[in-house]
């Protein structure tokens, strides 16, 4: 029993965009953590500036769980995911097999409440805000190697910008307007922004 929690510890391990060059190396937990803060910022805007009531709390949550069932099936590229329908099926039916066994090491009294947020409602607004950072984490990766001077990442960081303008998501919209360009500055420029805000 609790082996899942073992499992979380070793989303460290997989590492993601493995058909690309990357300058730095991403794995599965920091990704996670930045898809929960990004997730968390939607979420926020989306409730105070667009009077949404998504469930912040189980946005995070989502955010931190949702792809833990790599742990078992490893990160598969994208372009390979989308090759063909039939590995898109084929590879969402292991990821639903990967996350019921995750699931079949709690007891039973906590597996329903894992449940919800491993293997949520897709139809679920929190869902679809995680959805959203998730491409909007992608996205910020490409900016980071593309700034780094790595061209290698120019054409998905042009394919994640009109997949997250397609969602047509406000919160979306107003996040890649007012707070992509931050991560565009340098240490430097952070620093100045500081000076004027803390005189």
């Amino acid at each position: 029993m609790f082996e899942i929690y073992a499992y979380v510890e070793r989303m460290k391990y997989i590492k993601r965009w493995a058909l690309m060059r990357s300058l730095r190396e991403e794995n599965d937990m920091e990704h996670s953590f930045q898809v929960a803060y990004v997730a968390h910022a939607l979420a926020v805007i989306r409730n105070e500036y667009f009077s949404g009531q998504a469930d912040i709390g189980k946005v995070l949550e989502i955010a931190l769980y949702h792809d833990l069932a790599e742990t078992i099936t490893g990160d598969m590229p994208t372009p390979v995911k989308h090759i063909h329908p039939e590995m898109r099926t084929m590879y969402g039916g292991l990821e639903s097999k990967a996350k019921q066994r995750l699931l079949a090491t709690l007891p039973r009294p906590i597996r329903q409440t894992y449940q919800a947020v491993i293997d949520p409602d897709t139809e679920c607004d929190e869902y679809k805000i995680v959805k959203a950072a998730d491409k909007l984490s992608a996205y910020l990766k490409c900016i980071e190697e593309t700034k780094s001077g790595n061209a290698e990442f120019r054409r998905a960081m042009a394919s994640k910008q009109a997949e997250l303008s397609a969602l047509a998501l406000p919160e979306v919209d107003y996040f890649m307007e007012k707070i992509v360009p931050v991560y565009l500055l340098t240490l430097d420029e952070l620093d100045i922004t500081a000076d004027t805000c803390f005189p």
